[in-house]
């Protein structure tokens, strides 16, 4: 598994093949446009204004044609060059572009797959960061580095055999410099990916506090912790300051220090260069020709040995992406089977489960829920309620023991068609930047519109979305922050009731409202639960007295059950809670 999710710059653009080989086409024209670039120039000072033979390919003889042939030569292989230049563009960056799509879907669609477990334990901003600044520097690094790398290796190619075939011994001295150069640029290599990473790390750990900030914003100011927030984000930005400027103090010493290595390889040319011309064994043309390509023969040295500094990022940002896609998909799935509809027999069999492996919440739990009851689970704070609610959907994976639906082991069934029979009502109802309609038909797209209108009104909710700006398709703000906790909460409920799910997991469902939105939203649930099963966590016990079966839990057991009055009449446990929540609301 982890093999086929291996990503490769070759695996990344082999579907773009086609694509990839018209833009090489078109790099190798620009490539060959630029090497004949100086030899109009020749011929005008060895053959126009010298009096060296023109070449034999050159039928003209008159100085005035040569120079209109070079002339027009010059223009001709300018224009060439220029337009194989902008197919090389258009070409490279269309693969860019697409290579960054399927790679950010890859990702996104990997990390949507990822446990629970996981995104516990992430940060939202650092992988907001690898989805986005990362897989942009992999697109430019396809645009732009990878073929301007292959570029400047063609070019080198064909000065060096072009330079080899005039003079071997002037094109030596030219390349003396170039082992220099590449020695003295590997001795950064290291250290220059080494700081690009952490800035890259830094940069990611800013994200995530941005977002973590803004995402719970109504937290700081209610508490006023504006100021403590600027400090700690302005204690982040400068460690990322520093960071930089360390990565750029390494970057900055190398390129005037190889500025200078290639002045002293130019330097050394003309010298030797002049005395072969004075010697007569060199013309001023070739001379010429030799400087030009000089200067087009350092500037791919230099990008080539610029290479570890460039290739640092996209290699950079190739690791954190792959070290979220080595990440396995923790879901044992033995089967590939559709679930069949569900009548909602729910059994939870010797189930033990931890969110650490040391410190488990819930042990050994069995219990029973059949068809179409209304199950509630109580007991005090961390005593395991929601815990279950999450095992039932498979949002966690138990240690030990067997979930079934149905007598169906949840571990033989494929994770969609599970949750697809099941419907949620949270103790936070999450809503989307979208219109009322898509949220409440955000679990079944292809609701209609009757069926909407129908489900809100059920939920005691179509009052209120008539009221607003545009009924329906008035646009709620992230999260729902523009809505009341009881509006969120009936928005909710509706769009369980579209779901039509024959499971229900309502987990604190009236947790925050005041009495007024409790008892509206109580009465949609009363709607919603009608022939369905249903688990209910609460600490509301008063919302509970009609359940067919309620479960005391207290240390991950399941203590007592019963219903209401059996529980009371045996004291215990649920006796002392509702004792609690008495005393509490006297």
């Amino acid at each position: 598994m982890g093999s086929e999710k291996r990503i490769s710059i070759v695996r990344l653009l082999t579907p773009y093949w086609k694509t990839l080989t018209l833009g090489l086409f078109a790099a190798l024209g620009s490539a060959i446009m630029d090497v004949l670039q100086p030899w109009p120039l020749k011929i005008v000072i060895d053959n126009v204004l010298g009096s060296k033979k023109p070449p034999a390919f050159l039928a003209a003889n008159d100085p005035v044609t040569l120079l209109n042939i070079a002339a027009l030569g010059l223009i001709a292989i300018t224009i060439a060059g220029s337009v194989a230049s902008y197919f090389q563009n258009m070409l490279m960056t269309g693969v860019g572009q697409w290579v960054m799509h399927d790679l950010r879907t890859t990702l996104y669609h990997h990390i949507q797959r990822l446990s629970l477990s996981y995104h516990d334990d992430s940060r939202t901003g650092d992988l907001t960061s690898r989805i986005t600044s990362d897989i942009d520097t992999i697109q430019n690094f396809v645009t732009s580095t990878l073929l301007g790398a292959l570029i400047d290796i063609l070019m080198l190619i064909a000065m060096i055999a072009i330079m080899c075939s005039i003079n071997v011994r002037f094109t030596l001295v030219a390349l003396t410099i170039a082992p220099v150069l590449f020695a003295f640029v590997y001795k950064y290599t290291h250290r220059i990916k080494q700081a690009s990473r952490a800035v890259r790390r830094k940069e990611s750990e800013i994200v995530s506090r941005v977002q973590e900030v803004f995402s719970s914003i109504r937290v700081v100011k209610a508490f006023a912790r504006e100021k403590y927030e600027r400090d700690r984000f302005k204690e982040e930005s400068m460690e990322s300051v520093e960071l930089t400027l360390q990565a750029k103090s390494l970057k900055a010493r190398l390129s005037p220090s190889v500025d200078v290595i290639v002045a002293a390889g130019s330097a050394l040319v003309l010298w030797y260069g002049a005395h072969l011309v004075m010697d007569g064994t060199l013309t001023s043309g070739t001379l010429i020709l030799f400087l030009a390509y000089l200067g087009k023969l350092y500037s791919p040295i230099r990008g080539l040995s610029k290479l570890p500094d460039t290739f640092s990022k996209p290699a950079i940002a190739f690791e954190r992406i792959q070290e979220v896609m080595d990440i396995e998909i923790k879901l044992e799935q033995h089967f590939d089977f559709r679930a069949p509809p569900f009548q909602g027999l729910i059994e939870f069999e010797d189930v033990t489960f931890g969110y650490r492996p040391d410190r488990p919440i819930l042990k050994d739990v069995s219990f029973r829920i059949g068809p179409g009851q209304k199950a509630a689970f109580v007991g005090p704070t961390g005593a395991g309620k929601t815990t279950i609610a999450s095992l039932v959907p498979r949002f966690y994976q138990p240690q030990s023991g067997v979930i079934r639906i149905d007598g169906w082991d949840l571990r033989t069934v494929t994770v969609k068609s599970l949750r697809k029979q099941l419907g949620f009502v949270l103790q936070e109802t999450i809503l989307f930047r979208a219109p009322v309609w898509q949220n409440i038909a955000y679990g079944r797209p292809d609701a209609t519109r009757e069926e909407i209108v129908e489900a809100a009104n059920a939920a005691n909710a179509h009052e209120f979305i008539e009221k607003m700006p545009d009924g329906y398709d008035t646009m709620v703000g992230e999260r729902g922050v523009t809505l009341s906790g009881g509006q969120r909460q009936r928005i909710g409920i509706a769009r369980a009731i579209v779901r039509n799910a024959p499971i229900l997991i309502l987990d604190e469902p009236t947790s925050g409202l005041d009495a007024a939105s409790e008892a509206i939203v109580f009465d949609a649930l009363t709607r919603l639960m009608a022939g369905r099963t249903s688990i209910i966590i609460t600490h509301r016990l008063a919302t509970i007295r009609d359940a067919d079966v309620i479960f005391v839990l207290k240390d991950g057991r399941v203590v007592d059950r019963g219903t209401h009055e059996e529980l009371l009449d045996r004291g215990g446990l649920y006796a002392e809670l509702q004792s609690t929540v008495r005393s509490r609301d006297s």
